[in-house]
């Protein structure tokens, strides 16, 4: 039997759309997951005419954040239809009202969103082969977009707002303070002022048999340098383990190509890389303030805590993108574990509920509870690796900050930051990476592997 409240919204979803010009009857009302700023659905109307598949999206309650509006957002879909770029129609919006936040309804488009399926099914094989171009073409028609359509875009900087973030990260991180120090050295100057859509990658692409189908997801967008779109489209975490670096599916030089060959504007390799750079860095805080979400307590979830043992890997990225080669430190000897409490060891205790949750509880579940318990799983065999190995990485790391003259990691970073260590650049790089490579052989062990 349907709750009360979605007999509610089905009926306040019937009037705004007929207060749009479309009538019929909403079935088949289902919240699908959502971001931390929305709320989505799939609803079929049923009209004289057939049955049109929709979405409505809907801004989540007490949230308010730097991006575009509902109305707005909308009016940016439109814009960008207008220029060719596939996306949803946009058949209704309201600024609240209607459903008592404000909210969009679009057509619901067929295809596939889920990174890994694109980059290995055959099914997309035809899809791979084309989609880097088609990205390309879409970034230099949203480039295009005239900002007047939606006049309360900001204008951001987002180096700023990086340093920002790092100052409230509440840690230490000497990977990302070199990071930071070369961006500010090697900053581009940003000529041209575009819409940007904020968010483009894998993950909010829908691809349908022949390549793109919808550029979803624009509540980022905001006004800056074009080239932020096409470094964020390169950063390695929407790559899901290939070795392309275009979004997994082709080289930087195709992305470039297909950009200005579509009007898109010159694009200098140099300053691809340093918005590469930058989103790489940028991901790696995003993963910080998602784990403080669950840290806080604002909202307890497994899924944000083990996001924050992903910042190692953006740590590892930006080093790799500083000039020179990462050197290759030798991997820590586990340490035999305490058996003063008896055996089972914490190890071991940990390896069994890991296995049965990895063996019963998923295989027993679906939906968000099956890919919770795929994340309870990852977590678990971080924990079993730390216990393994933390107590050879706190030895070593002690040694490596002794070996530079540092008392801990906020010395090492407060001497980055003041440009102490400039002049052995190559050595303290090598340093960070080290310990940062530690941090990976717990977090994520197939990450120092080479992409396929």
């Amino acid at each position: 039997m349907p709750r009360d409240e979605d007999v509610e919204l089905t009926q306040r979803v019937e009037e705004l759309l007929r207060a749009h010009g479309m009538m019929g009857r909403v079935e088949q009302l289902r919240a699908l997951s959502g971001g931390a700023s929305r709320e989505t659905w799939s609803l079929d109307l049923v009209a004289e005419d057939g049955t049109h598949p929709l979405i409505l999206q809907r801004t989540r309650a007490g949230t308010s954040g730097g991006g575009p509006g509902m109305a707005e957002e909308a009016e940016l879909i439109r814009a960008a239809q207008a220029l060719g770029v596939p996306v949803p129609t946009v058949v209704a919006a309201d600024p609240g009202p209607a459903l008592g936040a404000p909210c969009v309804v679009m057509d619901r488009l067929d295809g596939e969103t889920i990174a890994r399926k694109l980059l290995r099914d055959d099914r997309w094989r035809v899809a791979r082969s084309v989609l880097v171009g088609q990205a390309g073409v879409a970034l230099a028609a949203i480039h295009r977009i005239d900002p007047g359509v939606a006049p309360g875009l900001r204008a951001t900087d987002q180096l700023e707002e990086m340093t920002a973030l790092l100052e409230r990260a509440g840690q230490p991180l000497p990977a990302f303070e070199l990071a930071m120090r070369w961006l500010r050295a090697n900053r581009p100057s940003s000529p041209r002022q575009t819409v940007v859509h904020g968010d483009f990658r894998l993950g909010n692409l829908l691809v349908a048999d022949a390549g793109l189908a919808g550029v979803l997801d624009w509540e980022l967008a905001h006004l800056g340098d074009p080239i932020e779109d096409l470094g964020w489209y390169c950063v390695r975490a929407w790559r899901f383990g290939s070795a392309l670096p275009a979004g997994g599916m082709g080289t930087r030089e195709e992305l470039i190509a297909a950009y200005e060959a579509a009007g898109g504007g010159p694009v200098e390799p140099d300053v691809l890389r340093w918005w590469e750079m930058l989103g790489t860095l940028k991901w790696g805080l995003i993963c910080i303030v998602q784990a403080q979400v669950h840290l806080s307590g604002a909202a307890r979830s497994v899924e944000l805590a083990t996001i924050g043992r992903r910042v190692c890997e953006n740590e590892w990225d930006v080093l790799a993108l500083l000039p020179g080669e990462l050197p290759e430190p030798s991997p820590t000897v586990p340490t035999t574990e305490d058996t003063l409490y008896g055996r089972p060891t914490a190890g071991e205790l940990v390896e069994a509920v890991r296995e049965w949750v990895d063996r019963d509880v998923r295989s027993a579940t679906e939906g968000r509870v099956s890919f919770h318990a795929r994340v309870a799983v990852n977590a678990l065999a971080m924990v079993e690796r730390e216990l393994a190995l933390g107590v050879g990485h706190r030895v070593a790391h002690a040694a490596r900050l002794a070996s530079i003259g540092c008392a801990d990691d906020d010395d090492l970073v407060a001497r980055i930051c003041s440009g102490a260590f400039d002049a052995r650049a190559e050595e303290i790089r090598a340093v960070v990476a080290a310990s940062v490579r530690d941090k990976l052989e717990v977090a994520n062990p197939r990450w120092l592997e080479p992409d396929e």
